[in-house]
């Protein structure tokens, strides 16, 4: 019995670990097409492009999840993307935004508007719950094992000087918000320039009010999530859970 319970505490981290990569590779792989979109998708004419391939590298993403998002961009194939936000309320009045890049609306409609139902949500209008979300630019500086020398104080000073909103501090994390995304990019290069390691940054949507979620609807809000972020055409779940 310790076996094989020792054996599911391993494949239990395994799993949470490869469910986080697959939504850092799903991030990078909005990023690149975004930045391709726009600026072209050769690197050597794209600086913008060259960040987000190499942050691709730095998180070992393979070379065919780089090229798929490349070839997205280019219109590889003759198939059309088009870049959609569907709204809803999860279980307990939850509001969840779905931003998707799909080449076939019908399919992830369908595929979305089912992920609702099953949760005993309900798909909703446009402009049903984005107005209770803003778009920010947000950071994480990781405070754990790796780096206990970070100072509270000095972290929020920082931040603040260079030009963030608002900084929380958790015992394994510092969050930092940006109200105008425009000004994402300054904050984060300063907070590099000072040496800082940004575990995760972004422009983001960030709910105004975010709800408790009662115990008996945690895990079903949570399949609704993890059904809607499985999905290959799902570029992003937010949600106004706590």
């Amino acid at each position: 019995m310790s076996g094989h319970s020792k054996w599911q505490n391993i494949q239990g981290r395994k799993n949470a670990q490869d469910a986080k990569r697959g939504k850092i590779f799903q991030k990078i792989s909005r990023d690149l097409y975004t930045v391709a979109k726009a600026g072209g998708v050769d690197p050597d004419g794209n600086a913008a492009l060259r960040l987000v391939m190499d942050k691709a590298k730095a998180a070992n993403m393979p070379k065919e999840n780089v090229q798929r998002a490349l070839d997205k961009a280019a219109g590889v194939g003759g198939a059309a993307y088009q870049e959609l936000t569907y709204e809803g309320y999860g279980p307990a009045g939850i509001a969840v935004l779905v931003e998707v890049l799909t080449d076939n609306t019908n399919r992830t409609a369908s595929a979305i508007r089912s992920a609702f139902k099953h949760s005993g949500g309900e798909l909703g209008t446009s402009g049903s719950v984005a107005f209770q979300f803003d778009r920010k630019g947000y950071i994480e500086i990781p405070r754990g094992e790796e780096e206990p020398e970070l100072d509270e104080d000095d972290v929020m000073m920082d931040a603040l000087e260079a030009g963030a909103d608002d900084v929380k501090a958790f015992d394994d994390q510092f969050e930092i918000l940006i109200d105008d995304p425009k000004s994402f990019e300054t904050v984060r290069d300063a907070l590099e320039a000072k040496g800082y390691h940004l575990q995760n940054d972004e422009v983001t949507m960030v709910a105004q009010n975010p709800m408790a979620v009662p115990a008996d609807k945690e895990e079903v809000l949570a399949h609704l999530v993890e059904e809607l972020e499985d999905n290959e055409d799902v570029s992003a779940v937010f949600t106004t859970a706590e």
